[in-house]
């Protein structure tokens, strides 16, 4: 899985730009608040027409413009792909794929994945269960076109039922809708579930065993799925699952019109990790919360392989900076095969990286480096 050309247009701070890259190493170098991030964001963006740190597609848009563009030329699946993304300030985005327009974000699901570290990830074990939740929505939707289309309902019917609920004290009439609301929540619900439980599943077959070799074999890394508690077997069917989201809602549905909140549902979910038998994100120290979090990252990389038979395009967002020199020839260890886009603010030397190019980023433009 090759992304062998970039074109962007009022991307972020990107006025125009075009750029070839190599099968193999990608070293994004320059000093900071050029743009760096900019690209591997694009990149990742049209792998799920999601952003890891942008909530509005209006956010990606350069100042004083209406509009951003970003194309991708991909090579997957022993074809050829032209992915573009059109993005508006007042309207939808419009995703297209050789040229046809698709109907939903799910379509691009599997064409180009790719697996994104950034500094933020770093705190990925310490943070709240959204940043996890984040990670496994992001891995899963590159992957299962069904679960990007749940997810994106899903979001649209908490708004709405998040809405219903704070206002239904001055306007009663708005819980004629709650019912309608709940159970089409439990319908996509039960497949976020799931897929989310399946997911962990592969996610506990490789992490941990990366996790150890990190670690010199010292500790023990466990992952478990934290959902609705009436939900007995999140591995079951959508179907199965429906009736336990259900019993869950009534059982909740006065606390959430007392405290005029959404109580009940995978919105709340979490991916609980346990190094040595404790809480990771209460016990663990801050070189383990590290390694975890590359451990996990590094997992999602080897499920990818497995389930679409190539490598995804990896990410690595100024990371290598951040961690000792261990973690550091550990990782670049880990990452042989498939291609790789690496920024720093130096062309520093990776010796244990061959090969490649390196492009130097300066205010938005992007050039061969010396």
């Amino acid at each position: 899985m090759i992304l062998s050309r970039l074109e962007l247009d009022f991307f972020r701070n990107y006025t125009h730009v075009e750029a070839a890259f190599d099968p193999g190493v990608n070293l994004i170098y320059g000093d900071n608040a050029q743009g760096k991030t900019n690209l591997l964001e694009a990149v990742a963006y049209l792998s799920a027409a999601r952003s890891h740190r942008a909530r509005y597609d209006r956010e990606m848009i350069m100042l004083g413009v209406d509009y951003a563009f970003i194309k991708g030329e991909v090579d997957s699946r022993e074809r050829q792909f032209t992915l573009e993304a059109k993005l508006f300030r007042g309207k939808g985005r419009q995703l297209f794929s050789n040229g046809v327009r698709l109907k939903t974000a799910g379509e691009l699901a599997g064409i180009l994945t790719t697996v994104l570290f950034c500094p933020e990830d770093l705190s990925l074990i310490r943070s709240g269960g959204a940043e996890r939740r984040r990670f496994l929505d992001g891995a899963i939707c590159q992957l299962r076109p069904r679960y990007a289309q749940a997810l994106a309902e899903y979001n649209r019917l908490y708004e709405h039922k998040t809405r219903i609920l704070r206002d239904w004290p001055e306007n009663p009439s708005l819980l004629s809708t709650l019912d309608d609301f709940n159970l089409r929540m439990a319908q996509t619900g039960a497949i976020l579930i799931h897929y989310r439980a399946h997911f962990i599943k592969r996610l506990e077959e490789h992490a941990p065993a990366i996790h150890a070799d990190f670690s010199g074999g010292r500790e023990r890394m466990e992952l478990r799925y934290e959902t609705v508690s009436s939900v007995a077997d999140p591995m079951a069917s959508p179907r199965e699952i429906l009736p336990h989201l259900l019993e869950h809602q009534q059982r909740h549905r006065q606390a959430e019109l007392d405290s005029r909140q959404c109580l009940s549902g995978p919105h709340k979910d979490d991916l609980a990790v346990d190094i040595a038998g404790r809480s990771a994100k209460t016990y663990a120290s801050q070189g383990q919360t590290r390694t975890a979090a590359l451990s996990l990252k590094l997992a999602q990389r080897e499920i990818f392989q497995r389930q679409t038979g190539q490598w995804p395009v990896l990410l690595l967002d100024d990371v290598l900076s951040e961690l000792d020199g261990k973690r550091q020839a550990f990782v670049l260890n880990h990452i042989r095969g498939g291609q790789l886009f690496i920024t720093c603010c130096v062309e520093e030397k990776l010796e244990s990286l061959e090969g490649g190019r390196a492009f130097r980023i300066r205010v938005g433009s992007v050039a061969l480096g010396a």
